[in-house]
């Protein structure tokens, strides 16, 4: 019996990692290490966009990639869309997706902002707030879902927009 129970312990632990196949990273001018200059809030003069980013193991039956944009280092802002939520339409398995206007609620064809940023007062934003913490060391990322056309969540990642 310990044996069969071990057994299938594995078996579950292994088909959960081979379902984990979705990666997102950040396309140029955007490293994941360092926010790019000019990328940031225009409180601290710049006038900042999403990074475009590059998605591969997209899972079939996804429509949307919900992508929540979060500054780990500041909590009230640190998850569940902090700095906004934003939603791209997927066609396929992989994709490249553009960077988009932060501080505004217009989005191009084929995205659009699910959740204004959690921002408040001079941060406020009705879309995606870009780096704000004034260039102090702050680490940003972006939650990336895979959703079906019923809001299911069938794969998520998470992916280093890197630190201002």
């Amino acid at each position: 019996m310990k044996i069969v129970a071990l057994s299938l312990s594995v078996l579950a632990l292994t088909t959960g990692v081979a379902m984990a196949d979705l990666k997102a990273k950040v396309a140029a001018p955007w490293n994941g290490k360092k926010v790019p200059a000019g990328q940031n809030c225009a409180l601290d003069g710049g006038n900042g966009s999403t990074p475009p980013f590059q998605v591969t193991g997209i899972p079939d039956g996804t429509v949307w990639l919900i992508v929540e944009y979060n500054d780990k280092s500041y909590k009230p802002l640190s998850r569940n869309g902090g700095h906004g939520t934003i939603g791209y339409a997927v066609n396929g398995a992989s994709g490249s997706f553009p960077a988009v206007p932060g501080m505004s609620a217009r989005m191009p064809k084929g995205v659009q902002v699910i959740a204004a940023a959690k921002s408040t007062g001079k941060y406020a934003s009705p879309g995606y707030l870009p780096p704000c913490s004034g260039g102090r060391g702050n680490s940003y990322e972006a939650v990336v879902k895979a959703v079906d056309a019923n809001g299911k969540v069938l794969d998520k990642t998470r992916m280093s927009l890197g630190r201002y």
